[in-house]
């Protein structure tokens, strides 16, 4: 699904990653970000795609509600538990939006 963001500028956190083959506790714990994420000041929406390459974008309307996210414990306890397990490479990119345009039927 398309996120519904507001007419920019806002700010987009993209989260590229590869897996490991550990399984265990990823699911639950990436349902339980999203879940996190949304109840953030400042959150906008989300959007993501998993085909080998794992590419998750979040919107927001500031860096300041970005960098709460960053900081929430839980939040933390996920990024290390990725470090530790899930992930075996990954970047993160922020980004201003500033301008945006689609189509939909």
């Amino acid at each position: 699904m398309i996120a519904k963001t507001p007419p920019p500028p806002y700010y987009a956190v993209i989260f590229s990653s590869l897996r490991t083959d550990v399984a265990e506790g990823y699911g639950d714990t990436a349902e339980r970000m999203l879940e996190l994420a949304a109840e953030q000041p400042g959150y906008l929406g989300v959007e993501g795609v998993r085909e080998g390459l794992g590419i998750t974008i979040s919107y927001w309307e500031s860096l300041e509600a970005i960098r709460h996210w960053k900081q929430n414990t839980e939040h933390l306890l996920a990024q290390q538990k990725g470090r530790t397990d899930w992930y075996s490479a990954y970047k993160t990119r922020i980004c201003k939006v500033e301008r945006d345009y689609g189509f939909e039927k």
